[in-house]
């Protein structure tokens, strides 16, 4: 499609007659693919993994992506565009999607999966490469179509990106259009049109978006907000843990949304963890400092797009920091533990190399103390812990309304997926109901199919009146 045709106006009948043409040819690729077995379906998802890893597409992408948005680092960027792809191809390899994909001859269940259809992809300007990519193989490895939604900022790099898929689509000899993004300019009101003509929304994004999404009328995928908490107690490595805070901090400049936002310490261990944190890189700002970074930081009570994700040195700059700042990896700002709420914006995500640092008396008021940030902003989403206390962890498991806690581990490398921990890689992560989600899990490749369940009859399996309610009569009668 020209998309000149098309840029006078998205409004109205045009606007529709865009996404019908859109959808209408996603539909027809999936007629083509229909009949495609299982090799050829993962041909063509290590073919869409292809088209971002190679070394140089993933550089170029990389490249845009950060003259595009202003968002993160060049280096960064092509780490994401790599290791993410490389993670997902891996789990995707390791499973069946086509014909049958289970059978439990004991209850006489036999499961097909079956496309969910066509599947609308809304992506941020954070991940405006790697996120696509990484949504359109989980749609293909389901035999769907997926048409992309760029933010307006990440537009260039996500149509390119789009475009290379297509490339390599067509290399394997798999349809083009099983990939396709939306034509610029891309708007609110374009975007919304596609929400509400797919079969499946997945969302990316902000919270708006998301939002918009569950209102569509068409069945949605949402993410809830990062802001993610971790905990330093006793019984930790310090240099351990704030070398690999450090490494999370600063990776991609603090776009992602599993970035540590605050650090909670334990007041025995204040001084040595803060000590680390400082040997890694981090720069402790005085209360004069703290105070220009919170006017650098917000103003007119929104993030100011001059500064988040920007290199420290930008950063320290523009907040008026002495030369010393400019040379650290990364900010600490200090708070009170009360400090938290919609007056305490340290408490909020920061998209920037700024983290909050909370001091408690014990592990108790840390647990409570990053629940409250949570229930502040981002809810569900995750907590972490430098620990070798496996009882506090499992405690944090038991007690937070989070979706993961993860130990000992880099915030950010983690989880998403890592090659150490059993997480499915992905760059759509759920935060439960907590957080208004429709799933409590990393977004994967069962959330792109559906299910037929074939089934046939087994012998009896009924069991007796006292078999289910003997031990509720013994305790209570009849």
């Amino acid at each position: 499609m020209d998309s000149s045709a098309i840029d006078e106006t998205h409004e109205g009948g045009v606007e529709r007659e865009v996404i019908n043409d859109l959808v209408c040819n996603a539909r027809a690729a999936m007629a083509t693919f229909a009949d495609a077995d299982q090799a050829r379906v993962d041909e063509a998802v290590t073919a869409l993994a292809w088209s971002i890893y190679e070394p140089g597409r993933a550089l170029s992408l990389a490249e845009l992506a950060v003259s595009d948005t202003g968002l993160g680092n060049v280096e960064s960027k092509i780490i994401k565009n790599q290791r993410k792809t490389f993670g997902c191809l891996r789990d995707l390899m390791r499973v069946k999607t086509v014909g049958v994909i289970e059978e439990n001859k004991a209850k006489g269940l036999v499961k097909y999966a079956k496309p969910v259809g066509v599947v609308g992809a809304v992506s941020p300007s954070t991940n405006p490469a790697a996120t696509p990519v990484n949504k359109a193989m989980f749609a293909i490895k389901g035999k769907n179509a997926v048409i992309v939604a760029p933010s307006p900022a990440g537009m260039k790099t996500t149509t390119m990106t789009v475009d290379y898929m297509r490339a390599e689509l067509k290399k394997v000899g798999a349809p083009e259009d099983l990939v396709q993004v939306l034509p610029a300019p891309v708007n609110k009101e374009l975007t919304q049109r596609l929400m509400e003509a797919v079969d499946l929304v997945v969302i990316t994004g902000s919270q708006n978006n998301v939002r918009r999404g569950y209102s569509s009328g068409t069945p949605c995928i949402g993410v809830g907000a990062g802001n993610v908490p971790v905990i330093i107690d006793e019984t930790a490595d310090f240099k351990d843990a704030a070398e690999k805070i450090r490494m999370s901090k600063i990776f991609d400049n603090s776009t992602s949304c599993s970035s540590e936002n605050s650090v909670v310490i334990l007041d025995s261990v204040y001084d040595e963890a803060v000590a680390a944190l400082k040997s890694v890189g981090a720069y402790v700002c005085s209360a004069d400092e703290k105070q220009k970074v919170k006017d650098t930081l917000w103003q007119d009570g929104h993030l100011n797009r001059r500064v988040i994700a920007k290199d420290p040195d930008i950063f320290a700059k523009e907040a008026g920091l002495p030369d010393e700042a400019a040379k650290a990896d990364f900010f600490i700002v200090e708070e009170p533990a009360e400090n938290v709420g919609k007056e305490h914006p340290f408490s909020d995500e920061k998209l920037s190399l700024v983290l909050t640092v909370y001091r408690v008396p014990d592990f108790k008021a840390a647990k409570d103390q990053v629940q409250k940030i949570l229930n502040f902003v981002g809810m569900g989403h995750s907590v972490g812990i430098h620990t070798k206390t496996q009882e506090h962890a499992d405690e944090l498991a038991e007690d937070l309304k989070v979706v993961r806690v993860l130990v000992n581990q880099a915030h950010t490398f983690g989880n998403g997926g890592s090659f150490t921990n059993g997480l499915e890689f992905t760059l759509t992560m759920g935060c439960g109901t907590w957080a208004g989600n429709s799933i409590s899990e990393n977004l994967n490749y069962k959330h792109f199919i559906n299910i037929t369940h074939l089934v046939r009859e087994i012998p009896e399996d009924k069991p007796s009146e006292e078999e289910l309610f003997g031990n509720h009569w013994a305790k209570y009668g009849k």
